[in-house]
């Protein structure tokens, strides 16, 4: 709205020097064209410079993500970049399956980064701050400025359990490669041997606290099998 107010008064500021000749009403009208003409115009520029009518809000979204790796294997994916590590991009699935994962974002605007936990799954915590309009009158007068929702910042914030394994895509790739190796066979035995021990910890968890529940129960449980399964992970990646 503000540019048309603006190309508007432009034009009737013009109309109002060149054909009237009415001294007493050509001189009030350039007045008020060139008052709203100036007031438009800076307005707009004020917008565009300090965000005038404006004000920084800040959400906050969670959502489950699942392994890009499209299995129960305990993996943080990621692809480095740079060197600093600050513009790595992590790899995720927002379902259990899935033929293209997800990704973090990869602009000026958001960092990412993981985050261990004690939680059983991982989760995206995102936090944006974007410009709003700070009232109705405003939203309609820079209507189609493109201004309102402009990313401020944005943090992406993985969590995942503490059994899971962070690895490279590269080093994911050799996974497979190594699902039939000596080092595959190897982590199979550990992983056998992991089995055991995950019953060995329920009994242990169950003589502790006999009156635990189902949810306890299960809590523990996948625990321990994340534990073994990241220990297998790390055999074959050696």
């Amino acid at each position: 709205m503000i540019i048309i107010i603006m190309f508007a008064s432009a034009v009737a500021l013009f109309a109002c020097i060149m054909f009237i000749n009415r001294r007493q009403v050509r001189i009030p009208l350039t007045v008020l064209m060139g008052i709203i003409f100036v007031g438009s115009t800076a307005m707009m520029t004020l917008n565009y410079s300090h965000h005038f009518g404006m004000h920084q809000e800040t959400t906050t979204t969670k959502k489950t993500i699942y392994s890009a790796s499209n299995s129960a294997l305990p993996l943080a994916l990621y692809q480095p970049v740079g060197t600093s590590g600050k513009d790595d991009v992590y790899i995720y699935n927002s379902k259990k399956r899935q033929k293209t994962p997800d990704h973090t974002q990869t602009n000026e605007y958001t960092h990412s980064k993981i985050k261990w936990t004690k939680r059983l799954t991982p989760r995206l915590v995102t936090t944006e701050t974007r410009w709003r309009y700070n009232n109705g009158f405003f939203r309609i007068m820079y209507m189609g400025t493109g201004m309102d929702g402009t990313l401020v910042k944005r943090t992406n914030v993985l969590e995942y359990p503490q059994a899971y394994v962070k690895i490279t895509t590269k080093q994911a790739n050799q996974l497979k490669k190594r699902a039939a190796s000596p080092a595959a066979k190897k982590a199979q035995t550990t992983a056998e041997q992991g089995r055991s021990a995950i019953a060995a910890r329920v009994q242990q968890a169950l003589a502790k606290n006999p009156k635990m529940s189902a949810s306890q129960i299960q809590r523990v449980t996948l625990q321990a099998e994340q534990e073994v399964q990241s220990q297998a992970v790390k055999v074959m990646l050696k």
